[in-house]
């Protein structure tokens, strides 16, 4: 640690513990003995630094303390697109609520300092989500304050359509969490076509006063043109998409063939039957395992992993790259990788038949499972055969004759591996760790990125090995590494918060199950003996997502926390550096340790780094989630367009108040709005968390199979909207639970549909008449107002109880234009129903409603939608690994 960074932390612990109130410069310098001119100015500096992070607020009189001290925050600005937001802190406080009109010209993503208003207890905001499936007691509780100081701004590029008003235009965000609209002045527009996608350079940002400004600096194109959809979410997640020049000319330098100095120090294990298993079309291959069984009848397990820092040094240029990017993006049709494809399809893939470089943890392992030994070592490896789960599958489970007949010389390898994965997953579930056995949903698409189909995938025993492997790799390395007490990064996955539990269990309640010991802390053995009491069971998806979205995100630490989902002391990510670069730095600091302890001052330097590394790789991990899961329904709502008006079969998979959310057998999820349901007026029964008719006592509910017809897929909002064709609903109900003989309801359907049509005539006309009345009063919106009424009425879009009352409100003036047809409700955690963006310059308002649900990821469970570190990530074309999404 240098001395800068000394006195740094010595400066924040002094106000942190010993500071009883906001000291002047003078009192500050006093209390660490400054005296020397230099001196002064440097520690002026670093207070100017820690103010300008956040770290330190310098009050009105001069003087500084730390912010929780002033009952201030800093912390990530997540707007909604009603125009509030939400400040996320890093300190496991509760987020800050900010409502509309306090945001102080911040925009979403910007790093910010807000100041808690009242006395920073908890409240409900007008806005929270969780009022349907899933909702829990605490949901929408947060504290709230108002933004008074933005202190890094998020971005400054922006992906929109572009709006055209004679030679100016408005760029309207992509990302709908970005409420204004940006003006773009004569002479910015670059030209660019009234209605495509552009990316916009914001040069002024929002004040109280006026909204952002920018110019045109890339025109992608029409968005109906192939590939924009996709090329649209890159450039909003910011995704680089091409490596610099000078990082390609780098690894161009790399030498494609080892030499006899690059074995020096490595344990040779050329000579052992080692295999790679992966999806049919990857193409980095970073890990490969071996399993023979011993003479004391233990079995020794070897995983050997692509030995990527041999190549990629620190500080290099590669290295630099890797760490901005932080993680390999798989997009539904393209890669984009964290190495250069010479470094991770290549020299660093562990092709079959040629000689590579690794790093291998070599484990015996005992009857029960037990890790009795182990080494950890540089080595060089050269693969017997490049297998895919397929065959691996047909070898095991199928006994396809052919495949056992091509690979004989391995089969009995493969026997073993079954055995050894088998052994280690029932000890794993035997000390209570969580597995979420979703099946992969994957969307298909042609060579210009048209969808083609989407189907889904459970796993077999050939993902399980290598999922197996990897896991007991990660934590027989982080466990060495922590009794070493070396700088690490582990892969850490904290308790899950106690009220979430508690809300959980009410809600499992209600269908039979209940949490064991939620009263104190809950354990996650009885997360896992839910899960498998529900298995099989119709509402088996939609518990294990609410169960998986209750817990915490796992997330990189330089400290060891431990890993709930997983019931491990000890995790890391060890496993897959051609990806991950938390993996790349544990690489070096392997190396590192094998070679001799640590100096003192390359430990601090570690230190540093690690930490660094963990924040960063966290923060990376989430956009390129963020990403992938915004493809994917981007391309499940195109897929879908091409089926209006086919019939599918489904399930209730959330329950709100504006609307049943279906779930098909093919993954894809929409919403039946409540204006569809005709026949009566249904309120929400949350206990039961149910739609009841008030009139019929027709019961809509979570789990219930339903038939229905695909009304609209809209890519823009990202909705699908559905219309009930068929229910099949329980008679009786006992307890919240069902229990009955079930009844089709084909003919009310039937009935509904007809009675619709001319309920939907009559309010057209009767919207009409409305919007002239309001053009002739002067209400705001006029004609535009009128002309939407119609639209929806003839799309069938308003109607049912909650529709007619919001177009009522809207004509009568109580509500502004444009707004939400999903109310006012923000929707469950997975679904962000948007009501009116924000007066962006010049005064435009715009309505948008988006209702979208994030598919879950299989595999054992560890932290929401978190890329296992066993189970490795489903792979996207050029490079795609075909093993299911692990939440670790």
């Amino acid at each position: 640690m240098t001395e800068a960074e000394e006195l740094r932390t010595q400066l924040l612990d002094y106000l942190e513990k010993q500071a009883d109130k906001p000291l002047t410069v003078r009192e500050l310098t006093d209390a660490f003995e400054i005296v020397g001119s230099d001196d002064f100015r440097a520690f002026v500096k670093l207070l100017a630094e820690l103010e300008s992070t956040g770290e330190v607020v310098r009050t009105r009189t001069d003087r500084y303390a730390l912010p929780d001290k002033m009952n201030l925050v800093v912390g990530r600005l997540q707007m909604k697109a009603r125009g509030y937001g939400f400040v996320l802190t890093d300190d496991g406080e509760a987020d800050v609520y900010i409502p509309v009109g306090e945001m102080g010209g911040a925009m979403s993503g910007d790093k910010v300092m807000a100041r808690i208003e009242g006395n920073g207890n908890l409240r409900g905001s007008p806005y929270a989500s969780g009022q349907g499936a899933g909702a829990s007691a605490s949901a929408g509780k947060h504290r709230e304050g108002k933004i008074i100081r933005v202190l890094e701004r998020s971005a400054n590029l922006l992906v929109g359509r572009f709006t055209r008003h004679h030679d100016y235009g408005f760029v309207t965000p992509a990302d709908k969490r970005m409420v204004q609209d940006i003006l773009v002045p004569s002479g910015h527009t670059a030209d660019a076509h009234d209605g495509y996608v552009v990316v916009v350079e914001i040069t002024s940002y929002p004040t109280g006063t006026r909204g952002p400004e920018g110019h045109i600096v890339e025109v992608l194109g029409h968005p109906d043109e192939p590939g924009i959809d996709i090329l649209t979410v890159v450039r909003k997640y910011n995704l680089p998409e091409q490596f610099p020049d000078a990082v390609l000319h780098a690894a161009e330098q790399i030498p494609l063939d080892l030499t006899d100095d690059d074995l020096v120090g490595r344990r040779d294990l050329r000579g052992e039957t080692i295999v790679t298993i992966d999806g049919e079309d990857a193409k980095d291959l970073d890990d490969a395992v071996h399993v023979k069984e011993l003479a004391n009848g233990h079995f020794e397990l070897g995983v050997h992993i692509a030995d990527v820092g041999h190549y990629v040094r620190e500080g290099s240029v590669i290295d630099k790259e890797a760490y901005r990017r932080g993680t390999s993006v798989y997009l539904t049709d393209r890669v984009i990788p964290m190495l250069p494809q010479r470094l991770s399809n290549n020299i660093c893939s562990l092709n079959p038949q040629v000689d590579r470089l690794t790093l291998s943890c070599i484990m015996e392992i005992d009857e029960s499972g037990a890790v009795l030994s182990h080494e950890i070592t540089p080595s060089v490896i050269r693969t017997t055969e490049r297998m895919t789960y397929t065959h691996v599958r047909n070898i095991l489970l199928d006994e396809d004759e052919s495949v056992r007949e091509r690979y004989a010389a391995l089969v009995p390898d493969f026997q073993r591996m079954e055995r050894v994965a088998l052994i280690l997953r029932d000890r794993r579930m035997r000390r209570g760790a969580v597995d979420f056995n979703f099946d992969e949903i994957k969307v298909n698409v042609d060579n210009i990125g048209r969808p083609t189909d989407i189907t889904t995938r459970q796993r077999s025993i050939a993902e399980r090995i290598i999922e197996e492997f990897m896991l007991v790799a990660n934590e027989t390395v982080a466990e060495h590494f922590y009794w070493l007490g070396a700088p690490f990064v582990y892969r850490v996955h904290e308790d899950p918060d106690m009220g979430k539990m508690l809300d959980l269990n009410l809600f499992l309640h209600n269908f039979g199950y209940a949490l064991k010991g939620v009263g104190n802390k809950v354990h996650p053995r009885a997360l896992q003996d839910v899960l498998n009491e529900i298995q099989g069971t119709r509402e088996a998806r939609m518990l294990s997502s609410l169960m998986l979205r209750s817990m915490r995100q796992a997330r990189y630490s330089p400290d060891n926390l431990g890993h709930f989902g997983l019931a491990a002391e000890h995790y890391t990510h060890f496993t897959s550096p051609i990806r991950r670069y938390p993996d790349l730095m544990i690489h070096r600091i392997i190396r590192e340790s094998l070679e001799g302890p640590l100096a003192g001052a390359r430990e601090e330097q570690l230190r540093a780094l690690v930490a660094a590394a963990a924040l960063q790789s966290s923060e990376r991990e989430r956009v390129a989630q963020d990403a992938e899961r915004e493809c994917d329904q981007l391309k499940m709502v195109e897929y879908m367009q091409a089926h209006v008006g086919e019939e599918f079969d489904g399930l209730i998979s959330g329950v709100t108040q504006f609307g049943l959310f279906i779930q098909l057998q093919n993954g894809v999820e929409g919403l039946i709005h409540v204006s569809y349901l005709t026949d009566d007026y249904y309120a929400l029964n949350e206990r039961q968390m149910a739609l009841v008719g008030e009139r019929t006592r027709r019961v809509f509910r979570l789990g219930d199979p339903v038939r229905v017809e695909v009304a609209s897929a809209n890519k823009e909002t990202l909705t699908i909207d559905f219309q009930l064709v068929s229910h099949y609903r329980e008679a009786t109900f006992v307890g919240g639970r069902a229990n009955g003989e079930i009844v089709y309801d084909e003919d009310l359907s039937r009935r509904d549909r007809a009675r619709a049509e001319t309920e939907r005539a009559e309010r057209a006309a009767a919207y009409e008449a409305r919007g002239r009345e309001r053009e002739r009063a002067g209400f705001v919106g006029g004609t535009r107002g009128r002309q939407a009424g119609e639209r929806r009425e003839r799309e069938g879009t308003a109607g049912g109880t909650r529709g007619r009352q919001v177009g009522e409100r809207r004509e009568r003036g109580d509500e502004e234009e444009g707004g939400s047809r999903y109310g006012g409700y923000a929707g469950p955690a997975w679904a962000d129903a948007s009501a009116p963006r924000g007066a962006g310059a010049g005064g435009r308002r715009r309505g948008k409603a988006t209702g979208t649900r994030t598919k879950p990821s299989g595999g054992p469970a560890g932290g929401r939608s978190s890329a296992g570190g066993g189970g490795r990530k489903r792979r996207g074309a050029g490079g795609s690994k075909g093993a299911p999404r692990g939440p670790r």
